[in-house]
């Protein structure tokens, strides 16, 4: 196969004959375009050949499971991807329509070493993308993602005998026993299922049911022009129409599933949007009482409870604060032997013996049935009260060009480390640490913390603060990381503010 050309024009000679891929589609941790103005069916084949080139290199049994969302041009990218993977040599096992997580299931179920799902997760129509991993239950990280970048992009292509190709049925149900066993309700539970019309529509309803939950459907029939709004349970839309729901209909809460099922969003039972972090804390409240002295990871974005809160402590739980990314997080859980690990964008990675590691918005689902079943005595709203309150700042993003913004943020975490190493304050307060894993976190020593990092995929730094003290420390935990911000004049505007 010729070296891909960089640039896309659909309705050209070319365009039907010559691969084309946008270099800046590969991200850190996954793969992702527009299509088809990023991206054309034979550069899919270019990336297939160039995902089994890399397996080849790396000397993995040549045996991948591949799946695909419920859009309707999943299945012509997944195929033109399958032909670039036999190409390579590779046995292609394809379970058909599928949700990530399933398609992570199918590497242990099928015990194959390799996966490749076709989704452009929670993107809007328009998007496709890959998610692909060879060390189970992990998937590609930025050396990863930079290797297979260099054999596509670089042209440096291996075709090999041997490919093969096979339709493996029966992985969906296999999928559903593996998380919903013999466990059912003990307690009635009502919730409202919201699926945006999404892949979670063919599986979360019947997931629900088998528990013996009463569901009270939302968007839960499969269209992939998702007429109500696009799946993705960090999207206000959709959470406000999901505490709308819980409100008409009495319902004890409401889960809601992001396009292609890896993350969980929560409503309680009076309408009150949850955030992941703060359902995380409510989690390791429930599972460290069953695992003491559990380790948890959080992300740099989270909340600082995972690190404060009395009954975590008491339990036993020790607080590892990572970086922000599916894939880093996967990583960190896997080596590190954490229960689990929990994301502020709604991924949970439920490890052994609750789930195998990967981030699966089923499994979180039923894992909260099966906490509400432990606490009948307990609503939604109760545990989320029981929490210790905190003051939080959005997530705000001040524009940095994406060839400056690393540059930056080195420059900024330097200063930030600068005035805890002279005994500066924030906020008035000591700084207790600088934690520098995904830019600086600065912990006070009350627990309250300020965060500034950079963006992943957008030209943007990305900054966070939490309080446990008021909202007022809030603001000026703000007010003093944004003018350590400002000393950098490469930032601009923020999206939004407090």
């Amino acid at each position: 196969m010729t070296k891909p050309l960089a640039e896309v024009t659909p309705n050209t000679w070319s365009f039907l004959r010559d691969p084309m891929i946008k270099p800046t589609g590969f991200r850190e941790y996954d793969a992702r375009w527009k299509y088809p103005d990023e991206i054309n069916l034979p550069g899919m084949t270019a990336l297939g050949l160039g995902l089994g080139t890399q397996m080849q290199r790396r000397g993995i049994e040549p045996v991948i499971a591949v799946g695909n969302d419920y859009r309707d041009y999943s299945l012509a990218i997944k195929n033109a991807l399958i032909l670039g993977l036999m190409q390579a040599g590779i046995r292609v096992k394809d379970i058909g329509p599928a949700l990530s997580p399933m398609a992570y299931f199918a590497q242990f179920h099928l015990d194959v070493p390799a996966v490749a799902m076709v989704t452009a997760s929670h993107n809007p129509n328009g998007w496709t993308g890959v998610k692909m991993g060879f060390d189970r239950p992990l998937t590609h990280g930025p050396d990863e993602m930079a290797e297979l970048r260099d054999i596509v992009l670089n042209g440096e292509f291996e075709t090999r005998p041997g490919g093969a190709y096979e339709f493996v049925d029966g992985v969906k149900e296999a999928y559903i026993d593996d998380l919903v066993g013999d466990f059912r309700m003990s307690r009635p539970l009502k919730v409202v299922c919201a699926t945006g019309n999404g892949t979670a529509s063919a599986f979360a309803p019947e997931i629900f049911e088998r528990m013996g939950v009463e569901v009270v459907p939302s968007h839960n029939r499969l269209d992939y022009t998702f007429p109500n709004y696009n799946p993705n349970p960090e999207a206000m839309e959709m959470l406000h129409d999901m505490a709308a729901t819980v409100k008409a209909t009495g319902a004890d809460l409401a889960l809601g599933f992001d396009g292609d099922g890896d993350r969980c969003g929560v409503v309680d039972d009076e309408g009150e949007e949850i955030f992941a972090d703060k359902v995380g804390v409510i989690m390791a409240r429930d599972l460290s009482k069953l695992h003491p002295n559990a380790t948890f990871v959080a992300d740099v974005k989270s909340t600082g409870l995972f690190a404060s809160d009395p009954e975590l402590k008491a339990n036993g739980v020790k607080a590892d604060y990572w970086k922000t990314g599916h894939s880093y997080m996967k990583r960190r859980v896997k080596e590190i032997g954490a229960l689990a690990g929990f994301e502020k964008s709604g991924h949970y990675f439920l490890a052994e013996p609750i789930g195998r590691g990967y981030d699966c918005g089923m499994r979180v689902a039923v894992e909260i049935c099966k906490l509400m079943d432990r606490n009948p005595d307990k609503r939604m709203s109760d545990l989320r009260k029981a929490l210790p309150k905190t003051w939080s700042t959005p997530t705000m993003s001040p524009h940095a060009a994406d060839t400056e913004k690393y540059d930056i943020l080195a420059r900024l975490v330097d200063k930030l480390v600068a005035k805890h190493e002279a005994g500066e304050t924030l906020a008035g307060r000591k700084i207790k640490e600088v934690v520098t894993v995904n830019g600086a976190r600065v912990i006070l020593d009350n627990g309250s913390w300020g965060l500034v990092r950079a963006s992943s995929n957008t030209p943007n730094l990305v900054v966070v603060c939490e309080s446990s003290e008021s909202e007022q420390e809030m603001r000026a935990i703000f007010a003093d990381i944004d003018a350590v911000i400002r000393t950098e004049p490469g930032v601009g505007d923020y999206d939004q503010t407090i």
